[in-house]
Parts: structure tokens; C-alpha cells; sequence
């Protein structure tokens, strides 16, 4: 992949890291947060010696903190199995009901889904995932917004959607190279690119062009089109997204007909973040 300088190479970092003391550093809270992470669609209840291994604490250590956890209420049991409570979505609507960028950009997407009749999004990157932090149904897809993938909050492999492509893209030739040899592209659907040297190729066209198309990898039948949304800075902050029905419309005809209104959206957007 070719280098650049300029800022509309640049992505803005998920995380505002800053140099901490140590005597500052509060051990238990990270290993707590590190605990419920370990809870998922694929580990949904464990006993306490599952937690244990996936946390990386000793069985008495993962004892007592998923006790306290079931103390606070993000945790219940039944005295061999745990699970999460509902009371954990608290941390992710208190992202969503307090995130700027999802705020200002609710308008622009409730402009955008009535003038192309389409579902569209906001997502921001989140390690190698994508999350989706505000969305604007259109009355063609409003049954589909509550599918995987689509739903506020949720986790989606950025390999397989349009708006994953975009952060990808975007990032240092020496990120991009390490997130390839440390991922396993694996297969989601029939179409799903799995060969990393046609990955490395489409992330370089998406880089070039400054937008990015995804056929059928996490749906069949459906196409997603996105572009960055940048801060004053030129930095990418967010991908702003349509998910299309196939139809009979092409690629082509698709990007012809939603491109240019997504690329405006993106821009209006970016002198208010």
C-alpha cells in the first residue's frame, strides 16, 4: 500500500490515552470491566472456573468478583452459572445518550434515509469491530433494523461492511499490514472474502477512491456504501453508511445513485464535530 501525508489519510484514535502513575491505577476496575467483557453470544452463562480461564484470574479471584457484580446487579446466578443482567446495558445507553457525534448526527440521518429511502448509519471503530451509535430507518427496511448487526451498540467484524472498510483503509500501511496477519478472515456468507491479498487490494481501492462498497459478506442480497466523516482536523472519526436491498440495480448504478448525497451529508457534518 502506497504512503500518504496529508490529512484525509489520517484516523482518529478510538482511545484518548494519556500517561497514567501507577499509584493511580486501580487494578480491581480493570479486571472487573476485563470480567464482563468475557460474557458474549458464545459464552452467555459460565460457571465460575469458565470466567476464571477467560479472564485470566484465579477461580477464588473470579469468585468474588462476579459476587460483587451480582451484589451490584450486572450479574445474576443461580449458584453455578452466571450471567449478565440487563442492568449492564445501563453503560452503553449512558455512550449513546451522551456521545456528541451521535446527537448531531441523527438529523443529517433522518434527512438522508427520506431522501434515498434506505436505512442508513453512524458507526465509529472499536478495536477491529465496528459499532453502530445512531441509525435512521426507512419504511422499506424497518423490519430489518432489528436484525444482528444492525442494532445500536452491537459488534460487527470490520472486514465485512462497508463502513469497516473505511476505517481499515484509512489506517497506517504498518496497522493495516498487522490487523491482516492477526486476523482470521473468516467465512460469513458464500461471498465472504477470505483471501488476504484481494483484502489488502480492496482496503488500498477504498483508500484511493475515498469510499467503500461491501457485497453480501454479513447479508446476502444486501450492499453497503460508505464514507468517512471527518473531524476539522481531516481526521476520520465516523463512516457514515446506506445498507441497499440488491434489487436490479448494479454496483455501479447503486454508488451513482446514493454516492454523491452520502459524500454531502459527510461533509455538512464535519464542520460542526
Amino acid at each position: 500500500m502506497t504512503k500518504t501525508s496529508d490529512a484525509s489519510s489520517q484516523l482518529a484514535p478510538v482511545h484518548t490515552e494519556t500517561a497514567l502513575q501507577r499509584r493511580d491505577w486501580i487494578a480491581g476496575l480493570e479486571k472487573g470491566l476485563a470480567l464482563l467483557e468475557c460474557f458474549g453470544e458464545e459464552h452467555a452463562r459460565m460457571s465460575v472456573t469458565q470466567v476464571g480461564q477467560l479472564a485470566g484470574l484465579a477461580r477464588t479471584a473470579a469468585r468474588r468478583y462476579l459476587l460483587t457484580l451480582v451484589h451490584l446487579g450486572y450479574v445474576a446466578t443461580d449458584g453455578k452459572l452466571y450471567w449478565l443482567t440487563p442492568r449492564v446495558l445501563r453503560l452503553s445507553q449512558a455512550y449513546l445518550s451522551s456521545s456528541r457525534l451521535a446527537r448531531i448526527a441523527q438529523p443529517y440521518l433522518q434527512r438522508l434515509a427520506q431522501g434515498v429511502g434506505e436505512g442508513v448509519y453512524l458507526s465509529v471503530m472499536e478495536g477491529d469491530n465496528i459499532v453502530y451509535i445512531a441509525r435512521q430507518g426507512s419504511s422499506s427496511d424497518a423490519g430489518r433494523l432489528q436484525q444482528i448487526g444492525y442494532m445500536l451498540g452491537t459488534l460487527v467484524p470490520a472486514h465485512v461492511t462497508a463502513a469497516g472498510m473505511i476505517f481499515l483503509a484509512f489506517r497506517q500501511e504498518v496497522s493495516i499490514e498487522q490487523w491482516l496477519e492477526r486476523t482470521d478472515l473468516k467465512t460469513l456468507t458464500i461471498h465472504s472474502i477470505t483471501d488476504k491479498t484481494i483484502m489488502r487490494q480492496r482496503l488500498l481501492d477504498v483508500r484511493l477512491q475515498g469510499w467503500a462498497v461491501s457485497e453480501q459478506q454479513i447479508e446476502l442480497q444486501y450492499r453497503g456504501i460508505a464514507v468517512p466523516v471527518r473531524d476539522a482536523r481531516g481526521n476520520v472519526v465516523a463512516a457514515l453508511s446506506i445498507t441497499l436491498h440488491m434489487g436490479k440495480e448494479n454496483a455501479e448504478q447503486a454508488v451513482q445513485r446514493v454516492l454523491g448525497v452520502l459524500t454531502d451529508t459527510a461533509a455538512s457534518m464535519r464542520n460542526l464535530i
